[in-house]
Formats: structure tokens, C-alpha cells, sequence
């Protein structure tokens, strides 16, 4: 089927008590991987894309693969834009058929994240497109930029209503003590914090850095109203050990097709593990 905006899969998952998995997605290989398991798996999904997977890959590209996954596979498939700061690349992308995008500027002042995040509401929701923004800063390492942990700044219920009342927006990115790329030791969720959001926004919220949380953690978080969580980092290391493990095996290996081979494998068991964590198995 065609791609879809993502509403209708995230607002079931907010009424019925689940969460979509939102996985970032690198080449070809992962892009099977993580349809062929949500197929599998009789899921919907949502498939992302970071900006510097974009200036590696190009935009033409990841578009038509991702266009043409979700036509050779009858369950929703959301093509989404990940943290992206740049207007530019957020038009080009609803150009190419991205049917949701996230303007972040949970780095700018407040007023100044308002604008940029309510611009894009107004243009998105014209052309059917769904918007993501955040409200606080997450940290760690995205994209090869890093926010120092002295430098993130969790929600303040608060100002999450106002900025989704100022907005508009779709969805919203909260920070409650996640972090991107790979936990130094385990992570402490702000749980009491979650929920006073959740009571007071309304609309579905997302969870950012989801790879390394322990999945009771996960499951806490969307009962108290985390309806997206994303995964990068636990399709990245699986993916890399597959590779390794093929060279380490026989070191004058040269067909692309074995070690790429392995590492999409390997990538949709993770997969599979990360939508049965979100309890979205099924729902098709």
C-alpha cells in the first residue's frame, strides 16, 4: 500500500494502550529488514530517516525504496523525517513524499522553537503531512551531534500544553531522562514527570533514545502515554556485530551480498523484538 501519515496508527495505539516503533533506517538492507519484520509481525510501522542519513543517502533514494517497500506489503508504512532543524530539507523532503517530519528546535529559545515548529504545522498540514516536535532537549549523540547531559533539559509539563496549544503539532518529543546512542549505565525514567505531561497535553508523545531503556521501563512509559518510540542505536549494533562476525569467520570474504546479507537478518530480529516490546504485533 501507499505510505501513510501516521496519525491514524499512533492515535490507535494512544486509544487502545501501545506504541508504534519508530526505527532509523541506514540503507536498503534495513529498510527490508524493518518492513519485511512488521510484516511479519502484521504491525504498522514507522520508518525514519535522520538529516545526515539523508546527505549519505540521498533523498530521491530513501524515498523510492521506502515507496516501494510499503507497496510490496500490505500493512501502514510512515515515512518520517527524524530531528531535522532545517526548513529546507523539511520542504524537500514533503517534496519527495515523506508523510511526517520533525522540526527540532528544542535548541532555540522557546519562542523562537514556537515559530519554527508552528511554520511547518501550517505547510505540513496543507499537503496531509504529519509534524513531530519537541518540547525540553534530550541528550547524547544523534546524527554525530552531541548534547552534553549538562545541556538537556527535561519537559516542564507546564510549557509542553502551551507549546502543543501554540503549535498545533501532531505529536510531541518529551525529555524524561533518555538519551540518544549507547547508556553508560542504566537510565532513569522520570515517570511522575511523564504522566503529568500526558494529563495535561493530551496529544500522543514520543520517546527518544528508546534503545538501551530496559523493556520494563518501556512498557511503563507507554502506559503513562508514550504512543512512538524510536530505536537507532539497537539496530546499529546488531547490524555491526553481523558484519564483524562474517569477516571474523572468513577475513578474504568479498561478496556484498553475505555480510549485507547477515546484517539485515540480524537487523529484523531486532526489529521484531522491538515492535512485540511495543505490543503493535497484531494490530493489522
Amino acid at each position: 500500500m501507499a505510505l501513510v501519515n501516521p496519525m491514524k496508527m499512533i492515535e490507535e495505539a494512544q486509544k487502545e494502550g501501545y506504541a508504534i516503533a519508530a526505527f532509523n533506517v541506514y540503507n536498503l538492507e534495513t529498510i527490508q529488514a524493518v518492513v519485511e519484520a512488521a510484516w511479519e509481525e502484521r504491525s504498522p510501522v514507522i520508518i525514519q530517516t535522520t538529516p545526515g542519513s539523508l546527505e549519505h543517502a540521498g533523498i530521491p533514494y530513501v524515498a523510492a525504496c521506502v515507496k516501494t517497500a510499503a507497496e510490496l506489503y500490505d500493512i501502514p508504512v510512515c515515512l518520517h523525517l527524524d530531528h531535522c532543524e532545517s526548513f529546507d530539507i523539511i520542504m524537500h523532503c514533503i517534496r519527495a513524499g515523506y508523510t511526517s517530519v520533525m522540526i527540532d528546535g528544542s535548541k532555540l529559545p522557546y519562542d523562537q522553537n514556537v515559530a519554527i515548529v508552528k511554520k511547518v504545522v501550517d505547510i505540513a498540514r496543507r499537503v496531509g503531512v504529519a509534524v513531530e516536535g519537541e518540547i525540553g532537549r534530550v541528550g547524547g549523540t544523534e546524527d554525530d551531534m552531541t548534547t552534553d547531559q549538562r545541556d538537556a533539559a527535561l519537559t516542564v509539563p507546564e510549557e509542553a500544553w502551551d507549546f502543543a496549544r501554540a503549535t498545533g503539532v501532531d505529536t510531541l518529543a518529551v525529555a524524561i531522562g533518555t538519551a540518544h546512542g549507547v547508556y553508560k549505565g542504566e537510565p532513569k525514567l522520570d515517570f511522575e514527570r511523564l504522566s503529568a505531561i500526558n494529563d495535561r497535553v493530551g496529544i500522543p508523545l514520543v520517546l527518544h533514545g528508546g534503545s538501551g531503556v530496559p523493556d520494563a521501563a518501556i512498557r511503563e512509559a507507554i502506559k503513562r502515554g508514550i504512543c512512538k518510540v524510536n530505536i537507532a542505536t539497537e539496530l546499529k549494533i546488531p547490524m555491526a556485530n553481523a558484519i564483524q562476525g562474517v569477516f571474523e569467520a572468513n577475513p578474504k570474504e568479498n561478496d556484498p551480498r553475505k555480510y549485507m546479507g547477515a546484517a539485515k537478518d540480524a537487523v529484523k530480529e531486532a526489529a521484531r523484538t522491538k515492535i512485540r516490546l511495543c505490543g503493535s504485533n497484531g494490530r493489522v
